[in-house]
């Protein structure tokens, strides 16, 4: 009886995670020659937790590298959708530190892995 229980449980989490990658996904903007999620995740996460994020959205999907993330802020009128605040790039610093981009005066700065919360926009290669 257990086991029954289980598998609906299973497909109604991959149907809610699909959900949310497609409205995470949207119809993505292209710059250059990177594609950008139309939304960005609805909270803040740590670092570990938006490479997972992004990872799930599908096939390519990731973090931006720190020099993508400031082509994503020089065209951020273009694309939509940012608050100003910090987004997470995918760059790390060393085994503690990652780059951040504040989408408020364009700053890049590093943060503590896994204390800080940043905003998280997905890219993906074209």
């Amino acid at each position: 009886m257990k086991k029954l229980l289980v598998l609906p449980l299973l497909l109604i989490s991959c149907f809610c995670l699909a959900q949310n990658a497609k409205e995470i996904i949207g119809k993505p903007v292209k710059i250059g020659n990177i594609y950008v999620a139309e939304n960005a995740f609805p909270d803040e996460m740590n670092w570990v937790d938006a490479k997972k994020a992004c990872a799930s959205l599908g096939k390519g999907w990731r973090l931006p590298t720190k020099k993508e993330l400031d082509v994503l802020y020089i065209n951020r009128f273009e694309i939509g959708g940012f608050m100003r605040q910090y987004y997470w790039t995918s760059t790390g610093k060393n085994n503690m530190d990652a780059w951040k981009q504040s989408f408020n005066n364009g700053v890049q700065i590093t943060s503590t892995l896994n204390d800080a919360t940043c905003f998280v926009r997905a890219v993906k290669s074209n």
